[in-house]
């Protein structure tokens, strides 16, 4: 096929089909994000999918990874640049489906929307600019800055773009046509005229009517049937299976990593034999490298953050190699097709452990030791939210005072997510907003957004104190909810902080000392080697290795708590022993022959401990 040209896209005047220059089309898509694979191995990725028998890639653009902060975009940084990533594709011969959002779900921090929208305590997400302007002309900012990149890339221009879909999942959000309509007129206005084409579940579909005009329906989790069924009720657009799982997220704590055992093969014949179309989500995952993984609350209102790996269970695993799944389903797409697939492309080399060994890291340096200024104190107010005061991911560290005779129970029971409290530089436990393993929550005298009762702060500090002692409040910011009602979900102290006396009587503390750390890397750059209480969790460890030869990796962490990994300035992800990944994956572009340096956070661990080097995920 021939994608350098520009091509016709279109749908059947009775909806029946996909018309690629007037002729029918099968769409058979593989999902993969940019922004979760390292740039150096997107041509591979792609590769891979195409020689599984893919003729399109599917993926998401996350504004809120290209527009960190307000009105400051980057599409071309590491592996931001999505116009290089699309013209990738076209170079191997694949298609492409755009879903650019502006909310994407992926289980990516607040579906891959800004959190600085959520500096305004009343903001209104995902809606019409009657009801919410601001929201609205944030998305109209973002969709203006797509578009000259975008538009080029169509197919009726040469491109590889088919079509571009509208939001996503909405009718599992709300019911507003309005603002899907507002939306398409957005792109329309920039001179793109579609196709267009909406993705929701059928119930979704059914219940809130979330399509727009002249749209093509893809279904999550879609088979034949459903497709049969939209095609009766919407029958002048043609639809497709638009998410169709061959694996499933998972989220920390859980006992195993999700969608092991899914098998389409049943449902991948019936699409093959009808020649209906499709995409796989995913058929690679990838790693949701720094802060970027998302959460899900459930059904009972549990707060639930996914793990760093974005594996999925998919055909083409996290590092980018075949699967037996990827095999299978190969062997079964080819069997349809008149033409021979591409040879699969040589796996990627891994680091040879045995000859590296495990890694020691020493101890470097402590996070009370590289304390910013704190911010200005607001009298009076309480504490605030990460947004509130700017920042998007990492730590922030609430200090305030309270009596050297206090004793009681402190309620923080709204933290925003995981919180490691401190009476007089003694760690007297802390409050997790996700609920906790039982040994784990007894070992580190960890509460399940429930008062924690406090030591009293005379006795942590001798009995000759008598003045104030300073109560400190460490919090961490897991994933932002990405899908849901749940989804206006900032970080931080969120409520009233109070105090329990053995009297009964209650204290509300709300002058607080607000100290930010975003852990990101300019921080990281700037630490200092300073450790003065080397038993006060909270600590940096680093060790340094020597390669010959690089080769992707993963550094097991399973004899650490619960922290974060950097290699050579690269952010790997978060690890935590609750499980039920232990291991980090890191590609082998971040490393380099000669040294290499590999910085470890913890939270909770004042000894260092073994890293053993592993060859996959688990």
């Amino acid at each position: 096929m021939n994608l350098e040209r520009g091509h016709t896209f279109s749908f059947s005047p009775d909806g029946e089909h996909f018309l690629l220059d007037g002729m029918p089309f099968q769409i058979r898509s593989g999902e993969m994000h940019p922004a979760r694979i390292p740039r150096e191995y997107w041509q591979h990725r792609i590769r891979m999918a195409r020689a599984m028998g893919m003729n399109c890639i599917a993926l998401y653009v996350m504004w809120n990874y290209h527009e960190m902060h307000r009105g400051v975009f980057d599409f071309r940084s590491g592996n931001r640049d999505i116009e290089a990533f699309i013209r990738l594709c076209q170079s191997e011969q694949m298609w492409v489906l755009l879903r650019p959002g502006p909310y994407v779900c992926a289980e990516w921090d607040l579906g891959g929307l800004p959190c600085w929208l959520l500096r305004d305590p009343d903001i209104q997400l995902r809606t019409d600019s009657t009801t919410d302007p601001r929201y609205m002309a944030a998305v109209a900012r973002y969709i203006d800055e797509l578009v000259p990149r975008i538009k080029p890339l169509m197919s009726e221009h040469g491109g590889p773009i088919l079509m571009i879909q509208i939001e996503n999942e909405f009718g599992s959000y709300a019911s507003n046509p309005s603002y899907l309509e507002e939306l398409r007129q957005l792109w329309l206005r920039g001179g793109i005229s579609g196709p267009f084409y909406t993705e929701d579940g059928l119930a979704q579909l059914e219940r809130n009517h979330t399509t727009v005009t002249g749209g093509a329906i893809a279904l999550s989790n879609g088979d034949a049937a459903q497709i049969a069924t939209v095609r009766c009720k919407f029958p002048s657009v043609p639809a497709m299976a638009g998410e169709v799982y061959p694996g499933w997220l998972t989220h920390w704590g859980e006992a195993g990593f999700a969608g092991v055992d899914y098998d389409l093969s049943g449902t991948l014949d019936t699409f093959m034999q009808a020649r209906l179309s499709f995409n796989l989500y995913v058929i690679h995952g990838g790693t949701s490298f720094g802060f970027f993984a998302g959460a899900n609350v459930d059904d009972a209102g549990n707060y639930q953050p996914d793990i760093t790996s974005y594996d999925y269970s998919a055909p083409i695993n996290e590092q980018g190699r075949a699967t037996p799944k990827y095999l299978k389903y190969r062997d079964l797409i080819a069997s349809y097709l008149p033409e021979s697939l591409p040879a699969i492309p040589d796996a990627i080399a891994t680091l040879d452990c045995t000859s590296v060994g495990a890694l020691m890291p020493t101890l470097y340096a402590s996070i009370w030791d590289n304390l910013p200024a704190a911010l200005p104190r607001e009298h009076g107010v309480g504490p605030k939210s990460f947004e509130h005061y700017g920042q998007a991911f990492g730590f922030v560290l609430y200090r305030t005072p309270i009596p050297a005779h206090a004793n009681g129970v402190l309620d923080i029971s709204g933290v925003h997510d995981y919180a490691t409290v401190f009476l007089g530089e003694q760690y007297a436990g802390g409050v997790s907003r996700a609920q906790l393993p039982r040994k784990y929550a007894q070992s580190l005298h960890m509460m399940h957004r429930a008062p924690l009762v406090l030591p009293s702060a005379r006795r942590n500090q001798g009995a000759n104190t008598d003045g104030p002692v300073a109560l400190e409040i460490l919090v961490e910011a897991m994933g932002r909810v990405n899908f849901g009602p749940a989804l206006i979900d900032r970080k931080g102290l969120l409520d009233p902080v109070t105090m329990k006396h053995a009297d009964g009587s209650v204290s509300l503390l709300d002058e607080w000392d607000v100290y930010l750390l975003p852990m990101d890397e300019a921080f990281i750059a700037t630490l200092n080697e300073d450790c003065t209480n080397p038993r006060r969790p909270g600590l940096f460890f680093k060790a340094n290795v020597l390669l010959t030869e690089v080769g992707d990796t993963w550094l097991d962490m399973s004899n650490w708590t619960k922290g974060i990994v950097w290699v050579n300035g690269h952010n790997l992800g978060r690890y935590w022993n609750i499980g039920p990944q232990r291991r980090l994956y890191c590609p082998a572009p971040w490393l380099a022959q000669g040294n290499n340096e590999v910085l470890v956070f913890d939270l909770h661990q004042i000894e260092a401990k073994p890293i053993p080097l592993a060859d996959r995920l688990y």
